[in-house]
């Protein structure tokens, strides 16, 4: 009993430890703190419950109840009983907390703050993690198993985490693992008494022995290599997902660094509730372009529609720095398109794995093949990168539509892939359906209903600007937007991509940059008083057109077009400023750009001058070099395996020696050479023994089986018995060589004058022929004789290192002062 509530202990403070990852996403340690309540009230419960004998399903039912009452405790709703017994107030109180922790998670991002919510469902995962750890190594007697749940807490922030996880919480985590398993490793050798070496020293249960040495050593170098590796290997150091889309933001961020949402990155939500509050204003982005009047620069779509608003999908695609599609390829017939070409430099006070663009790309530069282009979103992303610091020049296509082309477009058939995906709606709203039914009832072509939808949202029917949105009492954010009438781009831009699908029609909504008022010359500073968000429509056999409804008068650098003119206080084009199909520069119709009603933020979870995802450098010359490297590692049995057999076939079969003799002719009197064999017994047994190493190599190398308690003639008659019986001259040489064997074995002369290496090919050859193709290429890439050999001489090592670390660690424990205490007690 003792035993199980010392393991139980360890259990308790190995989740602790193994819970030190999640360090990594909080600002404080209040976490740390509740979560430490809960383990121990978790492991003080199973502890009573052991030492009254409960059963394991008890024990179990015990620690659930303890994890109940210090969440209850911890976390109260006021209606509970003597202030830690639940109450059906307070399982309400809990359900709340875990729809609030899924707000959070998508609100906030790494590091975040001590919420009731996220603090909940941290000690919720904790103390559930301590029940299964407990039950596993303590119940079950499986230690190892409890490895399981203690990854399971790492797996959040590596999930979750910008930048990688830091080491030293995996570290602290997997001490605490290797700590458990070392205690049910002692216990276990206790309860079978007590230990004594081979001379019949008594040894204490403390004292490892060698094998259990070896095992603590390789535990150690895995944990390091775990540890080493990853920081490495190039591409392994970045944060293992990184997501694009990470919470709504609640329109709180304050523009300052480090707060307001996730740090270095901006999160893309077009929320249709909310408030925005920034008072400080940053540069952004510098933008150069030779386009006149440019239009919007964007660097996300969100076309996921969820009951409060649109989410992006994570984007996929080829690498930016290959051929871009080509967009006239896809424009129809009427469709205008200018080339031009714009400079983006990207501050270091933005940081997002994204890439402000125009729409419809052609080709970049100064971009590695770490950022993809995916031509669907129309979007330039990395998953490995960040754009803060860069700077990159690109080609675009302009395209600017008229009316009466718009006119033109054909509904979508209903089984269109892009209309089933993107006019899905969460669920029928009956306000929206009426709304949408009576603004494009008459209207025959998507366009008009479409422009329908966007002279809704204008002055005339009540819409204003403001930087925050009144509460409701529909329950749906999207019916108090229409009703109380006020917001910012966030709210207009989805309420009509909204209302555009609930009309049957494709819709979603783009993140970017408005143009600014802040110009030199061809040069734009954007800042995140530019931010902006706005809706795109597509139409069939023309593409995606940007609508944006949000009152021009609080945008700064609001752009407006012929098919999309500004309702509240439309303005002539001035000449000169371009065609009437193309948008119109900033300042035609832009409003009053002061902090007061410019529309400040697009995304309120932007984080200025947080950390940023650690850049690396192109990835592929470190992984062709790994490839070579791991081509060469491959190659080296097959080296090694052509080298023994070129040094077996270079000893001499006998010292011979061409030399002329006396008397012998060919008919005219000029002598011929004849072969003089000089016997050298020493040198002809060792060419018979490396001959006859070869010849087993080669069995080993072709699947034949090797018995070495068989002679070599007996080997050599098995061997044409069964498999060289019908090839002549691969009988004699396979005779030859076991004869030869056998002669520089147990004879006192060796046969000599014989060649051997001829006789090694016409065997060799003949196994070859009757081998599959699969047993010809391992013997000749990775020959079974060389990966034998080294198994058998790692072990051999491995014996004789462990021995001697025995030896070692025994003369050291004899000075120990444990043992030397030990012995003066016995004394």
């Amino acid at each position: 009993m003792i035993a199980s509530r010392n393991i139980g202990a360890v259990a308790a403070a190995a989740t602790l430890l193994a819970a030190a990852p999640l360090s990594a996403i909080f600002q404080s340690w209040t976490w740390l703190i509740q979560s430490a309540i809960a383990v121990a009230v978790v492991a003080g419960v199973a502890a009573l419950t052991r030492l009254v004998r409960a059963p394991l399903w008890g024990q179990v039912l015990g620690m659930l109840a303890a994890l109940l009452l210090a969440l209850t405790w911890l976390f109260p709703s006021g209606s509970e009983l003597l202030a830690f017994l639940p109450s059906t107030g307070t399982v309400s109180h809990f359900a709340d907390l875990l729809n609030g922790s899924m707000q959070d998670m998508r609100s906030y991002g790494v590091e975040v703050p001590d919420t009731d919510p996220l603090l909940f469902i941290t000690v919720l995962g904790v103390g559930g993690v301590a029940v299964l750890v407990d039950v596993l190594a303590v119940g079950l007697r499986r230690p190892a198993l409890a490895g399981l749940p203690m990854l399971a807490i790492y797996s959040v922030p590596v999930a979750v985490y910008v930048d990688s996880v830091p080491a030293t919480p995996f570290v602290v985590g997997a001490a605490g693992y290797l700590w458990l398993l070392v205690t049910d490793n002692v216990q276990r050798v206790r309860r079978f008494g007590r230990r004594f070496t081979g001379d019949g020293r008594d040894v204490d249960v403390w004292e490892a022995s060698p094998l259990a040495s070896a095992g603590r050593r390789l535990a150690a170098v895995g944990v390091a290599l775990a540890v080493v590796v990853p920081l490495a290997v190039p591409g392994m150091t970045g944060g293992l997902l990184d997501t694009l889309t990470e919470g709504t933001g609640n329109g709180t961020g304050n523009g300052r660094s480090g707060s307001g949402g996730a740090s270095g990155r901006i999160d893309l939500f077009a929320a249709l509730a909310g408030q925005l509050n920034q008072s400080e204003v940053a540069d952004l982005v510098k933008v150069t372009t030779s386009e006149p009047n440019p239009f919007y620069l964007r660097y996300a779509v969100a076309d996921e529609l969820r009951p409060n608003g649109f989410q992006a999908r994570t984007p996929s695609g080829r690498a930016v720095n290959r051929d871009l599609p080509d967009p006239t390829e896809r424009a129809g017939r009427g469709v205008q398109q200018s080339p031009y070409r714009a400079t983006v430099e990207v501050t270091k006070s933005l940081s997002m794995s994204l890439m402000p663009v125009y729409a419809e790309p052609t080709r970049t530069d100064d971009l590695s093949g770490n950022w993809l282009y995916d031509p669907n979103q129309q979007v330039i992303f990395s998953n490995r990168e960040s754009s803060r610091g860069r700077k990159y020049t690109f080609d675009y296509i302009r395209s600017a539509y008229s009316p009466a082309l718009l006119r033109t477009a054909r509904p979508l058939p209903a089984d269109h892939p892009v209309r089933r995906q993107l006019t899905a709606t969460p669920g029928t709203v009956p306000e929206v359906e009426e709304l949408v039914k009576g603004l494009v009832q008459g209207k025959r072509t998507d366009y008009d209903r479409v422009l329908a939808i966007y002279q809704h949202f204008s002055a005339d029917n009540g819409f204003s600007y403001r930087l925050s949105t009144q509460s409701g009492s529909s329950g749906q954010d999207i019916v108090n937007f229409l009703t109380n009438k006020v917001g910012y781009c966030q709210q207009y831009a989805a309420a009509m991509a909204w209302l555009v699908r609930t009309a049957g029609i494709p819709a979603r909504v783009a993140f970017g940059f408005t143009n600014g008022s802040k110009r030199d010359g061809d040069t734009y500073t954007l800042t995140n008083l530019n931010l902006h968000a706005w809706t795109e429509v597509y139409f069939d056999g023309i593409g995606w057109v940007p609508f944006d409804a949000t009152p021009s008068y609080g945008v700064a650098g609001s752009t407006r077009s012929s098919w999309a003119p500004d309702t509240d206080a439309p303005e002539p084009t001035t000449p000169g400023s371009g065609t009437a199909d193309t948008p119109q520069g900033p300042d035609a119709t832009a409003g009053p750009a002061g902090p007061d009603n410019a529309d400040r933020d697009t995304d309120t979870g932007l984080s200025l001058g947080g950390q940023t995802p650690t850049e690396e450098p192109p990835v592929w010359p470190w992984w062709t070099a790994g490839l070579l490297a791991l081509l060469a590692l491959l190659a080296v049995p097959a080296l090694r395996r052509l080298a023994l057999r070129r040094r077996r076939s270079g000893r001499a079969v006998g010292a011979m020696v061409a030399s002329p003799a006396a008397g012998d002719g060919d008919g005219d009197g000029a002598p011929q050479a004849r072969v003089v064999v000089v016997a050298d017994a020493n040198q002809a047994r060792a060419d018979a023994h490396a001959a006859w190493a070869e010849l087993l190599d080669t069995l080993v190398d072709f699947q034949v089986r090797v018995d070495q308690t068989e002679t070599p003639r007996a080997t050599a008659d098995r061997l044409v018995r069964e498999t060289l019986a019908d090839d002549v001259d691969a009988v004699g040489a396979a005779r030859l060589l076991g004869r030869a064997e056998e002669r520089a074995r147990y004879a006192r002369d060796p046969l000599t004058g014989e060649r051997l290496p001829p006789a090694l090919r016409a065997v060799r050859s003949a196994l070859a022929a009757r081998a599959d193709r699969r047993t010809r290429v391992l013997a000749a890439l990775l020959p079974p004789s060389v990966l034998l050999r080294w198994r058998t001489a790692l072990a051999d090592n491995s014996s004789r290192m462990v021995a001697l670390t025995g030896r070692a660690r025994y003369r050291l424990l004899r000075w120990n002062p444990r043992r030397l205490l030990a012995d003066r007690t016995a004394r």
